[in-house]
C-alpha cells in the first residue's frame, strides 16, 4: 500500500521550503523504497529551490543520502530489504554508447524511478536529481542504490552521494593524481576539501589549498593540505608557482567554477599539467583567453561531472578506506539537523560556517 510520510518540498521559485506530507507509492518493476537515515544539504538543492535547474515545481529536495532498503519491486535482485545503501544520481544503463565502450562512468542514459511521489492531493513531485531524500522514505530506481558496509555512520556515507564524491573523484578519477604529484585546489568548500582529501589519498606530496576565507583554509589543512594560500591577501598563481619550484602544480582543481578561478587554475599549472573544473559555472559565464596560451601550455583541460565516479566501484571502496582510518570523511559533517531545519541550513551554507549540514532521521 502507498505510504504517507513527511518530506521537504519547494513549491515555487525562491519560496522558503516547507515540511509536509507526501505519498510514496509501492515500488514498481525495477524500483526500491528506501528508508532514509541521513541526507546532506547540498548547494544543488538550493539551486533547485531557486529555479536554477528547471521549473518543474514542486520539488522534493535532497539527494546526498544513505538509508536502508525497505521494499523492492518486481525484477530487483541487486538489493534486498535490510540492505544499507548510498543513493546515487547516476544509475548506469549498460546500453548507451558510453557503457558499450566500457566507460559506464560517462553513461548518457541514467535511470530514475518511473513512478512519481506525490503530495496528498495527488500533485506529482519532482525529486531532486531523481532522488528526493529530504524525507522519511523515498522511491528510487534500484540502480540508484549502492550497497556499502553498514558499519559506517549514515551521515558520513550519504555524503558520497554527491559533493564528497565529486571532489575526491575530481582528484583521483578525472585528475589522475598520483604519487609524488603537486596539486593545487582553488576553493575550499565541501567539494574542494574533498579534492584535497582525494589528492592526499592518491599520494600527492604537495597539496596547496587556495581560498579567501581563513576558516576554510584551516579545514583544508586538517584534510591534507600541506600549504595554504589566502587569495584575499596574495596572488594565487604566483603563490602556487612559488610553492612548486616556480613551475606550477601538476594538477590544479577549480572547485569554484568562475572564469576568474579557471584562469588562475590554467596559469597556475605546470607545462603539460592538468586543469580540472569541478565547480559548476552558471549559464551566463564566458571565458576569453589567447588561443596561443592553450597551444603553448599543452597538457589537459578537463571537467569533472560527479567526479567521473562509478558508484558500485567507488562507494564501497571509499567507505572501506574511511572505516580503516585512511579517509577522514567524518570531518565533512559539521552539524546534524532535522527535516525542520533545512531552510535554516540553506542560510548557514552561505555564511561559510559549515562544510556540510546533514539531516539525520
Amino acid at each position: 500500500m502507498p505510504q504517507q510520510v513527511r518530506g521537504v518540498i519547494a513549491r515555487a521559485k525562491g519560496s522558503p521550503v516547507e515540511l509536509t506530507d507526501i505519498v510514496i507509492p509501492d515500488p514498481g518493476p525495477g524500483e526500491v523504497v528506501v528508508a532514509v537515515r541521513a541526507c546532506g544539504v547540498c548547494h544543488t538543492d538550493l539551486t533547485y529551490r531557486e529555479g536554477g535547474i528547471n521549473d518543474e515545481f514542486p520539488f522534493l529536495l535532497g539527494h546526498e543520502a544513505a538509508g536502508t532498503v525497505e521494499s523492492v519491486g518486481e525484477g530487483v535482485d541487486s538489493v534486498q530489504p535490510g540492505d544499507f545503501v548510498v543513493l546515487n544520481w547516476r544509475a548506469v544503463c549498460g546500453r548507451c554508447r558510453a557503457c558499450k565502450r566500457g566507460r559506464p562512468q560517462y553513461c548518457f542514459d541514467t535511470f530514475n524511478a518511473a513512478q512519481r511521489m506525490t503530495l496528498t492531493d495527488g500533485t506529482e513531485l519532482t525529486p531532486a536529481l531523481g532522488i528526493g531524500a529530504f524525507a522519511d522514505k523515498t522511491l528510487v530506481h534500484a540502480g540508484q542504490c549502492t550497497k556499502v558496509d553498514p558499519a559506517v555512520d549514515p551521515a558520513v556515507a550519504g555524503l558520497l552521494g554527491c559533493g564528497v564524491m565529486a571532489g575526491i573523484g575530481a582528484a583521483v578519477n578525472t585528475g589522475a593524481v598520483s604519487r609524488g604529484d603537486s596539486v593545487a585546489v582553488i576553493g575550499c568548500g565541501g567539494v574542494g576539501d574533498a579534492a584535497i582529501a582525494g589528492a592526499r589519498l592518491a599520494g600527492a606530496t604537495t597539496i596547496i589549498a587556495v581560498d579567501r576565507d581563513a576558516t576554510k583554509l584551516e579545514w583544508a589543512a586538517g584534510l591534507g593540505a600541506t600549504h595554504t594560500v589566502n587569495a584575499a591577501e596574495t596572488d594565487a598563481v604566483a603563490a602556487i608557482q612559488g610553492l612548486t619550484g616556480g613551475f606550477g602544480a601538476d594538477v590544479v582543481i577549480d572547485a569554484v567554477g568562475r572564469p576568474e578561478t579557471w584562469k588562475q587554475a590554467f596559469y597556475a599549472r605546470d607545462l603539460a599539467g592538468t586543469v580540472v573544473l569541478v565547480g559548476v559555472p552558471t549559464p551566463d559565464m564566458r571565458l576569453e583567453m589567447p588561443l596561443l596560451d592553450f597551444f603553448s601550455h599543452g597538457g589537459a583541460l578537463k571537467s569533472s561531472w560527479y567526479g567521473d565516479c562509478l558508484p558500485e566501484r567507488d562507494f564501497p571502496m571509499l567507505v572501506e578506506l574511511h572505516l580503516q582510518g585512511r579517509l577522514p570523511l567524518d570531518r565533512f559533517v559539521t552539524e546534524r539537523i532535522s527535516l525542520h531545519d533545512v531552510e535554516k541550513a540553506f542560510h548557514t551554507m552561505h555564511s561559510g560556517e559549515v562544510l556540510r549540514s546533514v539531516v539525520v532521521l
